[in-house]
């Protein structure tokens, strides 16, 4: 399964945060463009997207699917510091805290709202061939939910593969690019061969869409990770896909347009339903 939060302050990697309820949710997406394929031009920090079949196009062997979206960090969670501050079971005998804000823009476009609106046309596209969507969170203004409850979501809905959706908000020069993280070493079966397989096929779906892979963190997109509470507690395979990085602004720039954030889901949604196939 697969959950968890990054960036901002996050539990994954760099800043980030987590969480919420489980849920199939059909609300839209919290950005003011419908969640629908959009033409788009290939942004300054990715090379020319190359050729890849659309999602539309995927295989059958998907339709009846269980996919767990994770949408990291919520709205409401910056205006509830003590809730989302407790302490929660995160794996390795670790605790962590509840969720986190996440990081934003340096023109204050939260990662918040970029995973909801992302995790939003993701599930449109996947659900357009036969899959169940089952989302960690509802809405972009609630608090979480915290870590722990995340993965609980993937691993009661016996999903056939989690994936939790974030951006990143490194400040270090020059730092861009995207990176898959997943839960190693590993601490049950789902999480060896299964996660290593979907992390994979994460980046390779990334990176035919024309999305540079991770500048300063991971190598060649993967980054194994035994902090993440999301990942630790999973008994699905699950990975958690950092976007890119919201301080960069040639990345920002992508990440902040209807169009970046739509090659952003056409990318995850084709790549998951690789997997599934």
């Amino acid at each position: 399964m697969v959950f968890l939060a990054a960036c901002g302050t996050t539990e994954a990697g760099t800043p980030t945060a987590q969480t919420t309820l489980p849920t199939a949710a059909s609300n839209p997406p919290s950005s003011d463009t419908p969640a629908k394929p959009i033409p788009s031009t290939p942004p300054p920090s990715a090379s020319p997207p190359a050729t890849q079949p659309p999602a539309t196009q995927a295989p059958v062997a998907a339709t009846g699917k269980v996919v767990v979206i994770d949408p990291g960090h919520n709205g409401g969670n910056s205006a509830n510091p003590a809730e989302i501050n407790k302490k929660v079971p995160a794996g390795r005998g670790q605790t962590k805290a509840c969720n986190t804000t996440g990081t934003s823009t340096n023109a204050g476009y939260t990662e918040h709202a970029f995973t909801w609106d992302v995790s939003v046309r993701v599930r449109e596209l996947l659900a357009a061939k036969g899959v169940k969507v089952v989302m960690t969170r509802d809405n972009d203004s609630g608090v979480g939910p915290c870590v722990d409850k995340r993965a609980a979501i993937g691993n009661q809905s016996g999903a056939a593969a989690v994936v939790s959706i974030h951006a990143d908000g490194s400040t270090s020069p020059g730092a861009h690019g995207f990176h898959i993280a997943y839960s190693a070493p590993p601490l049950n079966d789902a999480q060896d061969e299964p996660t290593k397989k979907l992390a994979t096929t994460l980046r390779d779906g990334l990176r035919t869409a024309g999305f540079a892979t991770s500048t300063y963190i991971g190598t060649n997109g993967l980054s194994p990770r035994a902090d993440l509470g999301g990942l630790n507690l999973s008994e699905r395979p699950s990975a958690l896909v950092e976007c890119g990085n919201m301080r960069n602004a040639d990345e920002a720039a992508v990440l902040s347009s209807p169009q970046g954030r739509q090659r952003y889901a056409e990318a995850i949604a084709t790549a998951i339903l690789g997997y599934l196939a």
